[in-house]
């Protein structure tokens, strides 16, 4: 009975240390999604006003100002993600838009934009073409080391 006592002992022990160094903090944070999207959304504005020619701005005068949270479970790790954005538009006057986030292990991200602020997928430029809406959907990386 000792013997059984001690093996039990051993492999709880074993679980234990495996889980404990298997199951540090993620190093997705609400920090990390933040400035991932933050700078993605602003890079993707620009473009997008270009596309849509209209007047160019500066990445800088956007002021994009994100704050995200899991809807569900713990405050960090991969999963669902709902981000809230602040943002100046082109005309000066601050934009709000929500993202629903689908971030992977390795830092990357889909993001999708809930309602038409935005418009929806496609948008007409000023001379009348169709052009994909790049802040309508998209993807991001960030470093998780």
């Amino acid at each position: 009975m000792h013997s059984r006592t001690v093996g039990l002992r051993a492999a709880l022990l074993v679980a234990t240390t495996v889980a404990m160094f298997g199951c540090g903090p993620s190093p997705i944070t609400s920090v990390r999604v933040e400035g991932a999207i933050e700078t993605t959304f602003a890079n993707l504005v620009l473009l997008q006003l270009s596309s849509l020619g209209l007047p160019p701005m500066a990445v800088s005068d956007f002021g994009v100002m994100a704050s995200c949270r899991r809807p569900a479970g713990s405050a960090s790790g991969a999963g669902d993600w709902v981000c809230n954005l602040a943002w100046q538009g082109p005309d000066r006057q601050t934009l709000r838009d929500t993202y629903d986030l689908s971030v992977a292990t390795d830092g990357c991200y889909s993001a999708t934009v809930e309602g038409n602020n935005l418009g929806g997928p496609t948008l007409k430029a000023t001379d009348g073409r169709d052009v994909k809406n790049l802040l309508f959907t998209f993807e991001g990386c960030f470093d998780t080391t």
